[in-house]
C-alpha cells in the first residue's frame, strides 16, 4: 500500500460519489432541477415520483453502483480496510455534497446501500427482508429502506464480528438521519402531525 495508492482510492470515490445522476434524469427527461421539485432531494426516489418509473430505477442502480464501485476500486487497489471504508464514505460525501452542482446534492441514501451491501453482503437478504415488511405496513418507500439499513450496524458486528465495520455502519447511518432531520420536520409541518410522517396510503401518496 502507497500513499499514491490510499490518496486515488479516496479522491476517485468522492468523484464517482458526486455523479450527479439524478439531477441528470431530471435534466435530460423532464428539463427539471430535480432539487427544486417534489422533496428536492437529488436521489432516486424524488425521481420516482417527479420523472419517472424507469428513470428512477436507473437513478437507484447508478446511485448504489456508485457505492459499490468506490469501494470495489480501494478493494482492487490493495489499501488497508480502513482505507476502504474510508473511500465507502468519501463515496456518500461526494453523493451529498458534489462538486460538480457545487456542493448541493442529495441525502446519500441509496450510495449508502452500495457501500454496506459491498462490505457486507450476507446484511442483503435481511435487509431486503425488513424493507418488504415495513413497504408493507407503512407503503412508505423511504421510511422502510431507512429501517432495513438499520439492520447492517448489528450485521457487521454479530455476522461479521467486527467492531470496525459496526462502527462504520452507525456512523454513516447517523449522518443519514441528521440529513434528513429537515425533511422529517417539513412532513410534520405539512401534516400537522407525525401519523402521515410515518405511513402512507399508498406508494403514491406523498407529502
Amino acid at each position: 500500500m502507497t500513499l499514491a495508492s490510499i490518496a486515488l482510492s479516496i479522491s476517485w470515490a468522492y468523484l464517482v460519489g458526486s455523479f450527479p445522476s439524478a439531477y441528470i434524469a431530471g435534466r435530460l427527461r423532464r428539463g427539471i432541477d430535480i432539487r427544486q421539485v417534489g422533496s428536492r432531494n437529488m436521489g432516486a426516489m424524488n425521481v420516482f415520483y417527479k420523472v419517472g418509473f424507469m428513470e428512477g430505477l436507473l437513478v437507484l442502480a447508478v446511485d448504489v453502483g456508485k457505492g459499490a464501485g468506490a469501494v470495489a476500486l480501494a478493494r482492487y487497489l490493495g489499501v488497508q480496510e480502513i482505507v476502504q471504508l474510508m473511500a465507502g464514505m468519501a463515496a456518500v460525501l461526494g453523493h451529498s455534497f458534489p462538486i460538480f452542482l457545487k456542493f448541493r446534492g442529495g441525502k446519500g441514501g441509496a450510495t449508502l446501500i452500495g457501500v454496506l451491501v459491498y462490505l457486507m453482503p450476507r446484511g442483503l437478504p435481511i435487509g431486503l427482508a425488513i424493507f418488504g415488511l415495513g413497504l408493507i405496513a407503512t407503503r412508505y418507500p423511504t421510511l422502510s429502506y431507512g429501517v432495513a439499513l438499520l439492520c447492517f450496524p448489528f450485521v457487521a458486528w454479530l455476522v461479521y464480528q467486527k467492531w470496525e465495520l459496526s462502527i462504520f455502519s452507525t456512523g454513516l447511518l447517523s449522518f443519514l438521519l441528521v440529513r434528513y432531520i429537515p425533511r422529517i420536520r417539513e412532513m410534520r409541518a405539512k401534516e400537522g402531525g407525525w401519523r402521515h410522517v410515518f405511513s402512507r396510503k399508498g406508494l403514491q401518496d406523498r407529502l
